[in-house]
């Protein structure tokens, strides 16, 4: 009997395929991140079977224990708040930390990587709706944060990343994708050394396809995957 997370994932992939058909995107330009948050290692790996290539991780011990029994045949990403005390694992452990929101973050995240001989790539995460609970650097501030940033030789920005509010309808998250969209856009034009606009991480259970009808590259889906958390 085909297990409800494959079900689940494949419900997804069709309706990403379908927002992406609307926008007139390529569906192979959007990529589903399972977030893993609490989730118990088999459904994990069920989900990894039915062919999810990106696991999104909040804490950095989680991942680790995970990483080190699942392995690295999939790419690893830090999605929730980093603290500077955890850079030194961070960048051992992710593909990819979509939560970098301040310079000082950085400038840690830039020596440990350099320490360790790496080139790490991150997203900066901006926070499009202003709301005292959302982490991220304030929208207005985004494009100095990226500037400085760019001068720190062991980091790679590969985009941005936001979380929308969240709205019973859906439609009420696009000025906020849009918002980052166009953000993105902006730094594209100013031509920043170093400084790639490949990704927009945005979009989640509620909102997934809005997103990708505004241009995220990647959606970080966990409840509609998994189910509620219980915990």
């Amino acid at each position: 009997m085909e297990s409800v997370v494959k079900a689940n994932i494949e419900i997804i992939r069709s309706a990403i395929a379908g927002a992406a058909l609307r926008a007139g995107r390529k569906v192979s330009d959007v990529r589903l991140m399972a977030v893993t948050k609490t989730v118990d290692d088999d459904r994990i790996m069920e989900a990894i079977e039915a062919g999810i290539d990106i696991i999104g991780e909040s804490y950095v011990q989680e991942a680790k224990r995970k990483i080190e029994k699942m392995g690295r045949s999939i790419e690893w990403h830090m999605i929730g708040h980093l603290q500077s005390n955890k850079a030194k694992y961070a960048v051992k452990l992710f593909d990819m930390i979509h939560s970098v929101n301040r310079l000082d973050l950085a400038v840690e995240l830039d020596r440990r990587a350099g320490a360790a001989d790496l080139a790490t790539k991150i997203l900066i995460e901006v926070n499009i709706s202003g709301e005292k609970t959302k982490s991220g650097v304030p929208y207005e501030e985004a494009m100095r944060l990226v500037k400085d940033i760019s001068s720190l030789d062991n980091l790679s920005i590969q985009g941005l990343m936001t979380m929308a509010p969240w709205f019973d309808n859906p439609e009420d998250a696009r000025p906020y994708f849009k918002a980052l969209r166009e953000l993105r856009d902006r730094i594209v034009e100013e031509n920043i050394n170093r400084v790639e606009m490949l990704e927009l991480s945005m979009g989640m259970s509620g909102d997934y396809e809005v997103a990708v009808e505004e241009g995220a590259t990647i959606v970080r889906v966990g409840r509609s995957i998994f189910g509620e958390r219980l915990f």
